[in-house]
């Protein structure tokens, strides 16, 4: 495992972080969640991603339980705030930061978390007030540092105008598949020292190649199921899952398998610091572990852009 600096901060983290959107406190057996986040300690992932709205709660208290017995200075914890909790507990306000994130630390069984995130902007706040209260969480010593996902160029430079807190991480989504990120986002966090976290880096699961031209979803598969078909939808395009299908033989001359090709792609960029995988089984953690210090040769690039072209 390869380990780089997030941001301005002191933090060292894995290139792998393990994350817990719809696995970890519903969508996997208690058991098997369980088994995924050791067999992480044992492959070097020092780093894992939460939320508060992750199973309303749920996964961070999986989190604060399978963490229990492991050595705080062991690992890197991470969470976010935002999306409701309740319809009266949701946004950026100073009262609902103060809230949940002492929520969130009860859950999870600790006195302070490394990063504290938004999870998206707040519209009906003042920035102000929002970065004074993450300012706070910081002097109070129950953040180390604070970041945001999915916050535009002019809203990332807004809050960086501000006195107090500065924000040393960004969650953005970025994969082969949506690379937006590059065009604004990536060079501005560059020059300003926030690193990237990023979300979604296999697609959903469409950049596994499990999903086939042709082919119905998997009967398990995301895609198969009413919550996650709409999401999913547009990324199962017969012409993007072809593409994905072009990228076997790119990955096999490699000796990767196709999410190892996908993470490591993600990890080429020097303002990527991490990319966040989601696991149901102890396997898939080992085999996206693989990718890190992967390296891709000009060359090979050139040949996955062809292939998705």
């Amino acid at each position: 495992m390869q380990y780089r600096k997030l941001g301005r901060s002191d933090l060292a983290v894995s290139e792998i972080a393990l994350g817990s959107w719809l696995t970890y406190g519903g969508g996997v057996p208690r058991e098997r969640a369980e088994a995924c986040v050791r067999r992480a300690f044992d492959e070097g992932i020092n780093f894992f991603d939460t939320a508060n709205v992750y199973a309303l709660g749920a996964a961070e208290s999986f989190l604060g339980a399978a963490l229990a017995g492991v050595p705080r200075d062991r690992y890197v914890l991470a969470t976010k705030v935002y999306f409701p909790m309740s319809p009266q507990d949701q946004g950026l306000s100073a009262a609902q930061i103060a809230k949940q994130l002492d929520a969130s630390l009860r859950r999870l069984r600790v006195d302070h978390v490394d990063l504290y995130q938004c999870h998206r902007y707040d519209e009906r706040t003042p920035l102000e007030e929002t970065m004074a209260a993450l300012t706070r969480a910081v002097e109070q010593g129950k953040t180390r540092y604070v970041g945001f996902s999915e916050w535009s160029p002019d809203q990332i430079r807004a809050a960086l105008a501000l006195p107090g807190a500065r924000f040393v991480s960004s969650q953005p989504q970025y994969s082969l598949l949506w690379r937006s990120p590059e065009e604004e986002v990536f060079p501005l966090c560059a020059r300003e020292g926030i690193g990237n976290i990023v979300w979604s880096p296999l697609g959903q699961g469409v950049l596994t190649g499990k999903y086939r031209p042709g082919h119905p979803p998997p009967a398990d598969s995301r895609a198969a199921s009413e919550a996650m078909g709409g999401f999913l939808q547009k990324r199962l395009d017969e012409h993007v899952l072809a593409g994905v299908q072009r990228l076997r033989p790119i990955a096999a001359e490699l000796g990767l398998t196709l999410p190892e090709l996908a993470l490591a792609w993600v990890l080429r960029r020097s303002e990527v610091t991490a990319a966040i995988i989601g696991a149901s089984r102890p396997e898939q953690v080992t085999e996206n572990v693989r990718a890190s210090g992967v390296k891709l040769d000009a060359a090979v690039l050139a040949r996955i852009d062809q292939a998705l072209a």
